[in-house]
């Protein structure tokens, strides 16, 4: 009697939060979550890349030759005039707008799952950049299952993926410019 009247009060509960969240509130929670924890986080590491200027995002820095392409740049002797365009230059140019536009996609909820599929590949790129052409050092890489869940790859990206990943099978939710524009286009 007690455990089935504890069975009913619990489905009650929780039939009334899911009633409640709908399909508004995963989506929208997800993209604000990554907007807290990650959107300023690309900005501002995107904010380095670009040169001075009104048409400075046409052109990236030195400083992002060598975050996107250390080694390349290095043997250039940070002189970027010397690394051809094509198709170096193009990969830091569109490193560099990527991690504008993706994050403010996302947030927006405008092209919600093709931005965090890109995005999941910008990560993934970043990743092999870090480890790679940056040398980080596997305690910064870190494991999974090692009981520390402070290493700054393994752990950290496992979880941006989460997020992302729930957006490209999920899409944004209602509250969202995705389901606005579907919405007219009915």
């Amino acid at each position: 009697m007690l455990a089935s009247g504890l069975k009913r009060l619990y489905q009650a509960v929780f039939q009334g939060i899911e009633f409640f969240a709908g399909n508004w509130f995963l989506g929208a929670f997800v993209r604000f979550c990554f907007a807290a924890v990650l959107l300023v986080y690309f900005w501002n590491s995107a904010l380095t890349k670009i040169s001075a200027g009104a048409l400075g995002f046409l052109q990236p820095s030195v400083g992002a030759y060598a975050q996107i392409l250390p080694s390349l740049t290095e043997t250039a002797g940070y002189d970027v005039s010397q690394i051809a365009f094509f198709p170096y230059g193009l990969i830091v140019l569109m490193g560099t707008w990527a991690e504008f536009v993706l994050p403010a996609l996302i947030v927006a909820g405008l092209f919600t799952r093709a931005a965090s599929l890109g995005f999941i590949g910008f990560v993934a790129v970043m990743t092999y950049v870090d480890v790679t052409g940056h040398g980080v050092d596997a305690g910064a890489v870190g494991a999974w299952f090692d009981g520390n869940p402070a290493s700054l790859i393994a752990d950290q990206r496992l979880l941006w993926m989460v997020m992302l990943v729930y957006l490209v099978l999920k899409g944004p939710g209602q509250l969202s410019l995705d389901y606005l524009l579907g919405r007219m286009s009915r």
